[in-house]
């Protein structure tokens, strides 16, 4: 493996464990590896950067997910849908800027969204939790709208188990 292929596969590992805003810890890897005076001074080409975008949107699918599996409401790990809607929207700007498809991800995270309710609904309901959506009504029906789902389609019950609106 030569310098530059060793460079880029360490950024990428960086990268895939950025914490919750990927495409900061992506800058952050453009700048060392090219500009940074105690970084290599490496020439970056578009594939070089690809495969670096390509390591944020793999991030953000990771985090995104992880707040839609509702084994995680009770771990440290989970932050909510609140945080997942944030971080597609977040998502959906970095693909837009770089001219990235985020359609095969948005019917995956479209999928978890509803399962995530269906069974979220089902626990409240039989008493085996109480909710864990740290956000209010229209702002979870944003993100299902942000994911082409009508919210008419969600499980019965959802707007229930949200926060109260804030004023």
């Amino acid at each position: 493996m030569d310098d530059k292929e060793s460079y880029l596969a360490d950024e990428e590992l960086l990268l895939v464990d950025s914490g919750e805003i990927p495409e900061v810890a992506y800058h952050a890897a453009i700048y060392f590896l090219s500009t940074d005076p105690e970084g290599p001074s490496l020439a970056l080409n578009e594939a070089d950067r690809a495969r670096l975008k390509h390591q944020v949107v793999a991030r953000y699918r990771t985090i995104i997910l992880r707040d839609l599996d509702p084994r995680n409401r009770d771990k440290r790990i989970y932050r909510g849908v609140a945080r997942c809607k944030a971080n597609w929207e977040r998502l959906q700007k970095f693909c837009s800027r770089h001219g990235l498809p985020s359609e095969p991800l948005r019917h995956e995270v479209a999928r978890a969204l509803h399962a995530f309710l269906e069974q979220e609904v089902a626990d409240v309901t039989a008493g085996r939790r109480s909710s864990s959506i740290n956000c209010c009504h229209p702002t979870l029906r944003m993100l299902a709208k942000g994911l082409k789902l009508d919210p008419d389609t969600l499980p019965a019950g959802w707007q229930a188990l949200c926060l109260p609106p804030q004023e």
